[in-house]
Parts: structure tokens; sequence; C-alpha cells
């Protein structure tokens, strides 16, 4: 039976958080951000998106070593990220398996209620504690100790700033400094 839909509606249409709509060929690969009709810009994650787009490699790295996955998405990754990010604010980030697009090439999507810049914040916060939740099970307590006393003068805000600044490229033949 069809699934009833909207009149306007197109089959490709995604829901936004704000309630407004967005059709899937104009979330290009590239996008970081989408300019919404109702006013706010939100942000923009595919599966093709790579995990160092909100850390260092280093730092992915460390996670896929550490971090068990048991399902079929492989490595941790930006699925794995943006799962976390889902589940702390279900109601702000929509999220849409368009693997049946063969147009798009991307097979996952994340549209949130807050820009780029907020949900870089958030997946920083949210790897922070899971780093903090991994080293409170560790049996080296020097090493947690070690870590809460970094976490300590580690500033969110700053390293977001840095790390962005680092990784804007005017275009894709640019190379971080």
């Amino acid at each position: 039976m069809a699934t009833p839909r909207i009149p306007g509606e197109r089959d490709d249409d995604i829901t936004l958080p704000c309630g407004e709509s967005v059709s899937l060929p104009e979330l290009d690969m590239g996008m970081r951000e989408y300019a919404c009709s109702c006013g706010e810009r939100h942000a923009v994650v595919m599966d093709v998106h790579p995990p160092s787009r909100f850390v260092p490699e280093e730092i992915v790295a460390v996670l896929r070593e550490t971090v068990e996955t048991a399902d079929d998405l492989g490595e941790f990754g930006t699925a794995h990220l943006m799962g976390i990010v889902l589940e702390e604010f279900p109601d702000r980030v929509v999220a849409e398996d368009v693997s049946e697009n063969g147009q798009v090439g991307y097979s996952l999507v994340w549209l949130a209620d807050f820009d780029s810049r907020r949900l870089h914040e958030i997946v920083v916060e949210l790897i922070v504690e899971l780093m903090e939740h991994a080293i409170s099970h560790a049996e080296d307590g020097d090493a947690a100790a070690s870590f809460e006393e970094q976490m300590i003068e580690f500033d969110v805000d700053e390293f977001v700033e840095a790390y962005r600044a680092d990784r804007d490229f005017e275009s894709e033949f640019d190379r971080p400094a």
C-alpha cells in the first residue's frame, strides 16, 4: 500500500527539525550547512564525511582502536558520531537513510536544528565524555588523573575555532598548514 504524502511533497523531501522540508538534490556532498527558509542554518552531515571533519585523524584512530561497534557500518566513524548526537538530541536531529536513491552519492544524511559550528562543539563535547567514560574504566589511576587534569584545561570553543580554521580550505588542493 502506498504511503500517504502531503500535497506538493516529493519522495525525496526530508522534513527538518524546524518543520520545513528540503529536497535531497539540494544537499550536495560538500555541504556543511543548509540555509533554511525558516531563517536558520541547519548543520548537514553525510556518511561520506570523515570523522576528521570534527577531530584530528589521530583521535579518530584512537576511537577506532578502542570503541567496539556491533553493526553493519564497520569501524567507528561519522555514522557512530552522529548516532551519539542523535541519542542526545533526538528532537533536534533528523536522520535519513537515502541508500535507495542512487542519484545523491551518499547513503545516510543528518540535519540538525543547530548550525555546523554548534554541531561541531557538541560532537567534541560528546567525544570528551566518551573518552572520560573509557578512562574511568582504566586500571591505571595515573592515566585517569592525567586525563582529568588535561580536560580541566581543555576549552571546547577554542579547540573548535582553531580546528575549523585549519580545516577551512579554499579549494580541494589546499592542505592544512
